[in-house]
């Protein structure tokens, strides 16, 4: 029976690793609060719930370049033409710029995520029932981590278990059914959860993604597009340029 302490720490990896992949994936699919009817989101709440503080951050950027307010080089740097921001959100990112007028993109994206602006808009998506709260998608990736640590640690642990010596006549046979029926619940939860919430949710609630959905279908303009899908959906070659340049400065960094 020296397989039977390997097969416990088995069964205890599985269990309490599918347990919290239950339960945060289930904070996370539950429906939140519903808007009333002929609610539209935002520009900012589309962005904040499509990609979160960056989008917005780039949503904002955007807007006050294609209103020559902002100059956006295809060197990833913004440059101030007007400094008097029309609403919180801009206020945040010339803030975030500096008072000398000019920065790179990369650290106005990191500044403005922390502002007063950002926080209240997060809050007020989250008090809605459109925003998930702040740590749930942490929770479910971590949660999909350990599962699939777990059944790694399982097929580990049952071949250890196999290569020992049969302590009873049902051998090798007996030892193997009970591995195997530990991964297959690790197996299970992986594929409720990929079919319950993945993508996994990082921003938005299920009543925001049905809120997302719908804009496509209001056509709207290029910055509803940059809302939605980001600087990829940019028109303008340069503006693209200015924002390509600047994720990969970042990446190398």
């Amino acid at each position: 029976m020296f397989w039977l302490p390997l097969l416990i720490v088995a069964w205890v990896a599985t269990g309490l690793s599918c347990t919290r992949l239950c339960l945060t994936a289930y904070r996370a699919a539950r429906p939140g609060a519903t808007p009333g009817q002929g609610h539209e989101l935002t520009l900012y709440e589309a962005a904040f719930l499509s990609g979160g503080p960056t989008r917005v951050t780039d949503l904002t950027l955007v807007s006050m370049a294609r209103a020559r307010r902002l100059l956006l080089a295809h060197t990833g740097w913004a440059t101030v033409v007007d400094p008097v921001g029309g609403d919180d959100m801009e206020r945040s990112v010339l803030g975030a710029i500096g008072p000398g007028g000019q920065s790179p993109i990369a650290p106005v994206r990191r500044a403005a995520a922390g502002t007063d602006a950002m926080r209240a808009l997060a809050d007020r998506l989250v008090t809605a029932g459109l925003a998930l709260p702040e740590g749930t998608w942490s929770g479910v990736a971590g949660a999909v981590r350990q599962v699939r640590a777990a059944a790694a640690a399982v097929i580990a642990l049952g071949a250890v278990a196999l290569l020992m010596p049969a302590q009873e006549s049902r051998g090798e046979a007996h030892v193997a059914l009970w591995f195997t029926l530990a991964l297959a619940l690790n197996a299970g939860c992986l594929a409720v959860a990929r079919f319950e919430i993945h993508p996994y949710p990082r921003w938005a609630s299920p009543a925001g993604q049905l809120l997302l959905s719908a804009l496509p279908a209001r056509g709207g303009s290029d910055l509803t597009a940059v809302a939605v899908r980001g600087t990829r959906a940019l028109s303008d070659p340069e503006l693209r340029a200015a924002f390509a340049h600047q994720d990969t400065a970042h990446r190398s960094h």
